[in-house]
């Protein structure tokens, strides 16, 4: 009796030695995703220090873990923001930016780095532009004002908390701030 292997074990042998790789992908620098969110504006960094009780409010608000880093925040001249922010996506971190105009109502958001195997369809313009307009007393909450993407799903509920936290952000620690940043 001869042993014939099966074919299908072969392919399963082969493909299991196969790395699953996911690639980063950079959309957008900071500074590009400035000149698109916030066009003819000087922006000027306007860093603030996230205290325990502002992070764990932010976490309330948006059930996001990761620390927001309150280093990436720009005010333009006209009273609008442009925040940086990071959250995980299934397993790696997403990279946007928000911007809020001066009364703190989204005005856009740019995917900066995506570096997931799957949901990068996150990054479409279709989807993204579901933010606009929304502000802090908004529910931003998936499959309720923000519609999900079938096979995105983790990273659309993640980058929808996201925009929570940062529309929550300055309602509760920007809205008030009244000195303008030089540009830089």
């Amino acid at each position: 009796m001869n042993w014939i292997p099966n074919p299908l074990f072969i392919i399963g042998l082969i493909a299991a030695t196969i790395p699953i790789v996911a690639h980063a992908k950079i959309y957008v620098s900071i500074e590009q995703a400035q000149k698109i969110l916030a066009p003819n504006k000087s922006l000027g960094k306007n860093p603030i220090i996230i205290t325990d009780e502002l992070q764990g409010k932010m976490r309330a608000a948006s059930s996001i873990r990761h620390p927001f880093q309150g280093d990436r925040i720009w005010k333009a001249s006209d009273g609008s923001w442009f925040i940086v922010d990071e959250v995980v996506g299934k397993h790696e971190m997403i990279t946007y930016a928000v911007a809020l105009n001066p009364s703190g109502a989204v005005t856009g958001i740019e995917i900066l780095e995506y570096v997931e195997s799957y949901g990068y369809e996150v990054a479409e313009e279709q989807w993204r532009k579901q933010f606009i307009g929304k502000t802090a007393a908004d529910p931003i909450k998936l499959n309720k004002d923000i519609q999900n993407i079938g096979g995105a799903t983790l990273s659309c509920k993640h980058l929808t908390d996201g925009v929570k936290r940062v529309a929550v952000l300055y309602d509760i620690a920007l809205k008030n701030q009244t000195s303008i940043p030089k540009a830089k």
